[in-house]
């Protein structure tokens, strides 16, 4: 049913959004340069690697010697829009309807994070990754690397169908108002941290 959903998502709100993804397109040419999109091989369920796409959201500018800047300099305003809007995710509707990602999930990220992660990577990669989940409602980009972890492992071990409700319309007041950090969210999530290296507790990852 969960996969049936998500093709349904993707092709109904790929549709819909598809006169957006034009206009984002030819402004990321003109702004950033080609190509619009941007291509990355990301972990998937099982730790399985994917091809990601999504909309660049830095430019390709170099120093005097041919390298790359930092990715702060590469950055420009526009960028930025792209990634708190959310609208550089847009492309990933390709990566839900063939069934690399899903709708709600964990972030999917680099394997080599992944591997460095050892096991709680692998229990991240339990489940689909997807085009949001838990860690983005709950401060995203203001949270550490492993408050997001954390919070990804929480969703994880209590997802459910109101979570995942919860997780949809919680990404459109982001998309809207920008992140906030939700520190009772961090505080669960920590707790069951520490609960979960003290004893075992089943998982409901199906």
């Amino acid at each position: 049913m969960s996969r049936i959903l998500d093709i349904i998502f993707a092709l109904v709100a790929g549709l819909l959004m598809l006169p957006i993804m034009l206009l984002v397109a030819i402004g990321v040419i003109f702004l950033l340069g080609r190509p619009a999109i941007f291509v990355q091989s990301r972990a998937g369920q099982g730790q399985r690697p994917f091809k990601m796409i999504k909309f660049r959201s830095m430019s390709d500018k170099r120093d005097a010697s041919g390298k790359l800047l930092s990715d702060q300099e590469r950055t420009t305003a526009f960028g930025k829009l792209l990634r708190r809007s959310r609208l550089d995710e847009l492309p990933e509707f390709w990566n839900i309807l063939v069934g690399d990602m899903g709708l709600i999930g964990p972030r999917p990220i680099l394997p080599e994070t992944i591997r460095a992660l050892g096991e709680r990577g692998a229990l991240r990669c339990s489940v689909k990754p997807g085009l949001t989940g838990w860690a983005q409602i709950s401060g995203n980009a203001i949270l550490s690397d492993t408050d997001k972890i954390d919070l990804d492992l929480w969703y994880i071990r209590n997802r459910s169908f109101w979570i995942d409700l919860q997780i949809v319309f919680m990404t459109a007041f982001v998309m809207i108002l920008g992140e906030r950090l939700s520190e009772s969210r961090l505080s669960a999530a920590r707790k069951d941290v520490n609960q979960s290296q003290t004893g075992p507790k089943t998982l409901n990852i199906t």
